[in-house]
C-alpha cells in the first residue's frame, strides 16, 4: 500500500512540474512575440504610410 501511495505522489508532483514548465514556455514565447511586434511595429507603420502616399 505504501508503494502505491508513493507512486501516486510522484505522479502528482511530476504533473505539477510539467504544468509549470509549460506555463513558463508559453510566457517566454509571449514575451518574444510582444518584443518583436513592438520593434517591427513602427517600421511597418512607416512602410505602409510610404506605400499609401505613393499610391
Amino acid at each position: 500500500m505504501t508503494r502505491l501511495a508513493a507512486k501516486l505522489q510522484t505522479l502528482r508532483s511530476d504533473k505539477g512540474a510539467t504544468a509549470v514548465e509549460y506555463g513558463l514556455m508559453i510566457a517566454l514565447i509571449a514575451i518574444v512575440i510582444i518584443v518583436a511586434v513592438a520593434l517591427l511595429g513602427t517600421n511597418l507603420s512607416s512602410l505602409f504610410n510610404k506605400v499609401a502616399t505613393s499610391v
